[in-house]
């Protein structure tokens, strides 16, 4: 019995001209990117309070709002000690966490289960950023970049925190509000039914 081993043909990927040529390029783009992504960011949070209920989540989008504009103020700074002009790249992955939280919006109805569904989209911004923030950190170490290392681990730190509000937000109320709200609509339900 012979087996068929398929071909499998990659091709590379052709680099943009401006691409990064070395770790310190890489790390400059990135920080361009994450620079725009915080930006993004400051106009999201506002919508996405406006849309919760939740007096804990409001506060908790609004206290991480606050800290978003510092952590904008602090990439000025990286950029700064780097000797490079803070500036923005488009960041494709935000971009798209940003639209997917407004079709939660609109795809629930207001109360705990879109508090819920805001919850889950903030937190995969959270893990995007720290993700980010851990890789430019890591980036930073490397090329010796110690200022920029001590505000890439603070802006780090504040997203680990703010990812543990919001999963303490979630589990604490906002999940079982939105099981019972879930729940209370079934008997309304079976109620109509008989």
């Amino acid at each position: 019995m012979e087996t068929k081993e398929k071909k499998q043909t990659t091709t590379k990927a052709t680099p943009k001209k401006d691409a990064a040529e070395g770790l310190r390029d890489l790390f400059i783009d990135s920080l361009k990117d994450i620079y725009w992504a915080e930006k993004a960011l400051s106009k999201a949070l506002p919508k996405m309070s406006k849309n919760a209920t939740s007096k804990t989540l409001i506060k908790t989008i609004d206290s991480h709002l606050e800290e978003t504009h510092h952590q904008i103020e602090r990439l000025e700074k990286v950029f700064e000690s780097i000797g490079e002009k803070a500036s923005a790249k488009k960041c494709e992955a935000m971009d798209g966490l940003i639209k997917e939280g407004e079709e939660i919006v609109k795809e629930t109805e207001i109360g705990a289960v879109r508090d819920a569904g805001i919850i889950a989209a903030s937190q995969k911004i959270e893990h995007y950023e720290i993700a980010t923030y851990g890789t430019l950190a890591s980036f930073a170490k490397t090329l010796k970049e110690e200022k920029a290392l001590k505000l890439l681990l603070e802006t780090l730190k504040e997203e680990k925190d703010a990812d543990y509000a919001l999963t303490d937000a979630a589990y604490n109320s906002i999940n079982f509000d939105a099981k019972e709200e879930e729940e209370e609509e079934e008997e309304e339900e079976e109620e109509e039914e008989e």
